[in-house]
Order: structure tokens, then sequence, then C-alpha cells
């Protein structure tokens, strides 16, 4: 939960642009001088729908915990009865629920209509009331959608106006936006997500940086040390150049892990890193799991 203190805190980091662990060269140097087990653990969780689901929801709970998992991540449940199965399911496995994956593809705050932002706003409270309910410290939010009816600019003004109507929301039920960088067309640089976050100017709208998203037209190590302690919580997973095409498990693709291991560590990154793979069973759940274990540990092969 954010505090006075912890808000007032971010603010100082937020506004002098301060990293937790220092500069680059010094990390490095660190690292160079003691391995891998300089890094800090980060804490793993699994999405909810890439657990099995022909189980009842405390197996599936049962099942992320035995396969090493600390938490998970749901989707924006309107039934209160499955929300409160899956949280106290969640609870009796000793699992935390850290983030509410809302999204907002279809009803994007970037829309022309006022009818149709007014609908994706309403649902983005919710969503951050569920958060609240059930202990999720963010929402991930789709931002905006850049198409043949919405320009880039339109995009960007009426989203970050949209978005600034919420904080009082998020404000309330003391949980963060959480903007993710995706296939959207928008906020194709680390240079323009920062900026974007940036004239927000609140320490309730931060960045959800998903590391594969841009391996297409950039280096996830980049973006990391571009944005910096904006970032408040991160999905793994791998893409390959040749072929276009995503990868089942890390070390697959085109993703340096171990480079954005190290850029993590730099601006001082300790949350949650959240799977965002296919589905599967138990074994594949376990082989995922050891696979980010490795990333963690900052492993440059599985």
């Amino acid at each position: 939960m954010i505090t006075s203190d912890d808000l007032s805190r971010r603010r100082f980091l937020y506004a002098s642009g301060s990293f937790v662990l220092g500069s680059a060269l010094l990390q490095r140097g660190l690292l160079a001088q003691s391995g891998n087990n300089a890094y800090p653990r980060l804490k793993k969780a699994v999405q909810w729908n890439n657990l099995p689901k022909n189980l009842s929801e405390f197996d599936r709970c049962k099942l992320a915990k035995e396969v090493g998992f600390d938490g998970i991540e749901i989707p924006p449940f309107t039934d209160d009865n499955e929300a409160n199965k899956v949280l106290e399911s969640a609870q009796k496995n000793q699992l935390e629920i850290h983030s509410i994956i809302y999204g907002g593809w279809d009803k994007p705050l970037s829309h022309p209509n006022p009818s149709v932002v007014d609908e994706g706003k309403k649902r983005i409270s919710t969503a951050l009331e569920l958060a609240k309910r059930v202990g999720a410290s963010t929402v991930l939010l789709v931002p905006a959608v850049v198409n043949e009816q919405v320009r880039y600019q339109e995009a960007w003004e009426r989203s970050q106006q949209h978005i600034r109507e919420l904080i009082p929301v998020a404000e309330k039920n003391q949980v963060i936006i959480a903007v993710e960088n995706v296939w959207n067309k928008f906020l194709l640089s680390p240079l323009e997500f920062r900026q974007y976050i940036d004239e927000i100017n609140s320490p309730f709208v931060r960045a959800y940086f998903d590391m594969a998203n841009v391996v297409i037209f950039g280096y996830p190590q980049d973006w990391i040390r571009t944005l910096g302690n904006r970032i408040v919580k991160l999905h793994i997973k791998d893409f390959k150049r040749n072929g276009y095409q995503w990868c089942n498990l890390p070390y697959e693709g085109d993703v340096d892990f171990a480079e954005v291991r190290l850029a993590l560590n730099e601006v001082g990154y300790t949350g949650w890193v959240t799977e965002e793979f296919p589905a599967g069973d138990e074994n594949y759940l376990k082989e995922l799991s050891r696979r980010i274990d490795l990333f963690i540990q900052g492993a440059k092969k599985a």
C-alpha cells in the first residue's frame, strides 16, 4: 500500500530523475567483481489465464505456488463471486495478486467518440476498485490506439487528458495506472514513452514495460535505461526477428536477457516480473518458472 511518505519520496525521485543504485558503470563494475549474486531477487508472477483452466481456483493457485511463482496477475473480473474465489484461493496458497490486466483495446481513451471514452473510463475505474479489493498495486492500461481514424497527436492528447481525469480514482484506491507499450502504433520509442509519463507528472501513472514488444524496432535494455525508475512492473516474453514470431519460452528468441537483467539492476528495479507466454501444463509451467529464475539471476543461457 502506498503511504503519504512513499508518495513524497516518489515525487522527489520523479522530479530529480535519481536512480536508486547509481550509475551504469558502477553497477557493471560491481557485477564483474561479485558475479550474478549481486542481483536482488525479483518477485515472479504467472498470468491467471495461463494456468490450466480445467482446475479449480484453489488448485490453479496451488499449482502456481508449487512450480515456484510468488504471485498472479488477473483479468478485470466483473463477477464479484469469481474475484472473491480467486482472492481466497491465492491467500490460502500464499500468493499475491499484484496486478490487474485491464487492457483497453476495445474502449480506448483515444477514441473520438466521447461515449466510448466514458465507457472506457468507467471500466478503468472499476478495475482500480477491484485492484484495491484484492490487494493489487497496479492496473495495466493500453493508453491509446492509433489508426486511420485517430492521428498520433490526437491519441497522445486525448489519452493524457483522460488519464489525468482518472488520477483521483487511482489516488483514492492507492493503485497505480501502469501504461504498457504494446503494438498499438503508439509510444514507438523509449524517449516518447518517457516523455508521455513525465508530462502526466503523477506518481499514480507509471510504466508497465514489456521487454519483447520492442524487439522488432529496438532493444529492451535501451528502453529500460531510458525509462529508469518510471518502470513499476515488467512483462517477460521472447520474440524472434527472423520469422517474426513469438517464442514459447525465454532464451529462444532475440531478447538479450542478460543485458536486460543488467539494465534493470542499473535503474534499481526490484519489483515484479510476470510471464506472458502461452498457457501450459504443470511440466511446462515448471520449466517456464526455472527459466525466469535464470533471467532473474542474470544468466546468459537457459
